[in-house]
């Protein structure tokens, strides 16, 4: 079994940083300190004056994603190996069921797709319809298959969107399994309304885009969400957050007791909706994704809600779709594939206008980019985590190197990055996953299918203050 030693650098967690050196074997870590006695054979890397961190984990992302008329150019092979580049060693994706479709034919086809993964990885189950097969079916995928966690699009009219009583049905079924429910609030009847009303007025570019989905639609869906939760005694986790009526939201909820997980993403914290108003029509196109970028007020209050634990976890939603497929919306915005990439820059970006702008602590970005996400998804300690018997997927991090991100160098396929020309001082130097060199001296040095399949079990450490609060009040009837 092969072994690797990091020596001389400073462990960063999410709640401590101390020198130490790591001795990794097999994919675990087996020892920290400082370490002298070394097994046979052992590899070193010398990390001194450099940054040990967990891996990144990023909770959001849509490789080779069947989406409106196409499929993401990013499929599990590139997009892993651009999120070994940026120092995230987890992935967690999407199974997306057509309307009808079997969650479990879907999922064993994505299990398919990401056999060839260089990273680890691990799936949300979407549910976009609902009868007695699905329920029983989430069934399955939690007890043998390791998914505790399902997706609800409240946008996408006519396509994907589940209505409230899918998601009463579902929040239901979550809560009885153990798993916890998520979704991307929009509300799709209005934002429908809204770009048939554009199209109507000759409204047809990019710049359209924003426009039929105010930041007043994802307001309204994150308060529904959390009231249908809240009325079900069931958690919540909000996908991609992006206004400030989203973070107001969340932040009530929480002073009121409920268990509400938010997530934002590196893209919203950092570029604003002026990007729809370049003329170039392929540069305005390239920035089309739902939620669309918000005006600048609204970045404030992400960066608010990241610095008050309002939102939890950072991600980025890559789905990856290159100019010609934006084309396809040339003369309608709606039909201008939504997505953009980010895997690669996802913790470069937080760690330059998080930790080098004074906005969060080392500790604080370690939490964001990783821990956190693993204690809501139940991956924590194996994941998230520097210390003997966690898994060895970790990064390390050169706070003296800088780095230009450019679509020249990414590496995902497509050839633009909403990220361009940003200057980060503070990269990702070495990435290793499952104890192995993934990422070192600008190379990968992973195969296609070195990516583990990651179970998570059902019953996240915060069901058990839910399963106190459901016995304390638990209806009874008066006896008459």
């Amino acid at each position: 079994m092969s072994s690797l030693l990091i020596k001389g650098g400073t462990i960063v967690t999410h709640e401590e940083s101390f020198k130490a050196d790591i001795l990794c074997k097999g994919n675990k870590i087996v020892e920290l300190g400082d370490i002298s006695v070394l097994p046979k054979d052992v590899e070193t890397i010398d990390a001194t004056g450099k940054l040990i961190m967990p891996g990144g984990i990023d909770p959001h992302t849509h490789m080779q994603l069947p989406f409106m008329g196409t499929v993401a150019k990013d499929d599990f092979a590139s997009g892993t190996v651009a999120a070994l580049a940026g120092g995230t060693t987890t992935i967690i994706d999407f199974v997306i069921p057509n309307p009808q479709q079997s969650l479990l034919d879907a999922y064993h086809q994505w299990r398919d797709w990401a056999k060839k993964a260089h990273s680890n990885y691990t799936f949300h189950v979407a549910i976009t319809w609902w009868d007695d097969t699905v329920a029983e079916e989430m069934n399955i995928l939690v007890r043998d298959h390791g998914v505790n966690s399902f997706k609800h699009f409240m946008a996408y009219k006519n396509a994907i969107m589940a209505t409230d009583d899918i998601l009463v049905s579902s929040f239901t079924k979550c809560l009885e399994l153990g798993a916890i429910p998520t979704v991307h609030a929009e509300n799709g009847e209005l934002v429908y309304h809204l770009q048939n009303k554009l199209i109507s007025e000759g409204m047809t570019g990019p710049e359209a885009h924003p426009l039929s989905r105010p930041s007043s639609v994802e307001g309204e869906a994150a308060n529904r969400a959390i009231s249908i939760a809240n009325t079900l005694g069931a958690p919540i986790y909000l996908v991609h957050v992006s206004t400030e009526e989203a973070v107001d939201a969340i932040r009530y909820a929480k002073d009121h007791g409920q268990t509400v997980f938010g997530e934002v993403l590196a893209g919203h914290l950092t570029v604003d909706e002026s990007v729809y108003q370049n003329p170039d029509w392929a540069t305005a196109a390239a920035h089309v994704m739902s939620p669309p970028f918000r005006p600048k007020h609204h970045q404030d209050a992400l960066w608010k809600g990241v610095q008050a634990g309002t939102l939890q976890t950072t991600a980025t939603d890559h789905c990856a779709f290159c100019a010609e497929q934006k084309a396809m919306g040339k003369d309608n915005f709606a039909q201008i594939p939504n997505g953009t990439a980010g895997v690669e820059e996802r913790m470069m970006v937080l760690w330059e206008k998080g930790v080098n702008e004074g906005k969060i602590t080392m500790n604080e970005f370690v939490a964001l980019t990783s821990t956190n996400t693993a204690k809501i998804f139940n991956m924590y300690p194996n994941k998230g985590c520097i210390r003997v018997g966690a898994d060895a997927d970790l990064v390390i991090w050169n706070p003296a190197a800088t780095k230009t991100i450019s679509a020249k160098t990414h590496h995902s396929k497509i050839e633009h990055s909403i990220f361009e020309g940003m200057e980060i001082h503070g990269v990702p130097e070495t990435t290793i996953c499952n104890g192995k060199l993934a990422w070192h001296d600008n190379v990968i040095l992973t195969k296609s299918g070195d990516g583990k399949y990651i179970d998570r079990p059902a019953y996240a450490p915060y069901y058990e203050a839910l399963r106190k609060r459901k016995e304390l009040n638990k209806p009874k009837a008066v006896v008459r």
